[in-house]
């Protein structure tokens, strides 16, 4: 029961700070925070994707990318440029280092108000910090694991991140239905979004992207805007649009 409930929490948790804080703030900027609370977030999305954390300054730049050139050759993952999803993984990863690393040039249109904390993504991307969060995984499913088939889990703690993504850039662009018609394949992946917290949205995404919302039909719950107006109501985030 230990192992299931990690998992769970990994999942949950590592797509929560992924869709609030590195798709919504980082790349569209739905939100503001204060300074001292991106960097709170900055921590907690480095606590719950572990091994497999993404730099807010990489997958900000790459999803805006994503957005200018849907299905495309200059699209970083794209279903219709690449022959399988490990290939878009690939591809993918190297997009997002090359970022990281300043490798590649990129335009000022993608990185305007991109969050970043170099010194701090250095520590969260280093091979030590993905070793120290891969053994603390093994350690606990030595001490918890009740049948051999948990097992089976581990390397879904270790990859979360990526897991993540290739459902969404992947599948979302093969399977699903649409509420609009667009030149691109984004497709909405299921009617009730349970398993990605709003982000299997991806077709209502690419037709309002800057909406905070990802939902449009009544029956389309996006679960992490649920959360965000809670943050607003609060007043640890302030929600910019909440509209078309």
């Amino acid at each position: 029961m230990a192992v299931i409930l990690l998992v769970l929490v990994l999942w949950y948790g590592g797509l929560f700070f992924q869709s609030f804080f590195l798709h919504r703030y980082a790349a569209h900027q739905v939100f503001t925070m204060s300074k001292t609370m991106e960097r709170i977030t900055f921590v907690l999305t480095w606590i719950f994707q572990g091994s497999s954390y993404l730099s807010a300054y990489g997958y900000g730049i790459m999803h805006r990318m994503h957005h200018a050139f849907t299905d495309t050759e200059k699209d970083p993952h794209s279903p219709s440029y690449d022959d399988n999803m490990f290939a878009m993984m690939w591809k993918t990863k190297t997009t997002y280092q090359d970022i990281n690393k300043n490798r590649v040039p990129v335009e000022a249109r993608f990185t305007k108000n991109v969050p970043q904390w170099k010194a701090f993504d250095s520590f969260a991307s280093s091979r030590f910090s993905r070793l120290l969060w891969i053994t603390l995984y093994i350690l606990f499913f030595a001490y918890f694991a009740t049948a051999w088939w948990q097992w089976l889990l581990l390397p879904i703690t270790f990859m979360m991140a990526p897991i993540h993504g290739v459902i969404i850039n992947w599948f979302g662009h093969i399977y699903g239905y649409v509420n609009f018609k667009m030149k691109n394949t984004s497709k909405n992946l299921f009617r009730f979004d349970f398993l990605m917290m709003g982000e299997g949205y991806h077709n209502n995404h690419h037709k309002y992207a800057n909406r905070a919302n990802f939902g449009v039909k009544w029956y389309e719950i996006d679960v992490t805007y649920l959360i965000i107006r809670l943050l607003n109501t609060v007043g640890i985030i302030q929600l910019k649009r909440t509209g078309h």
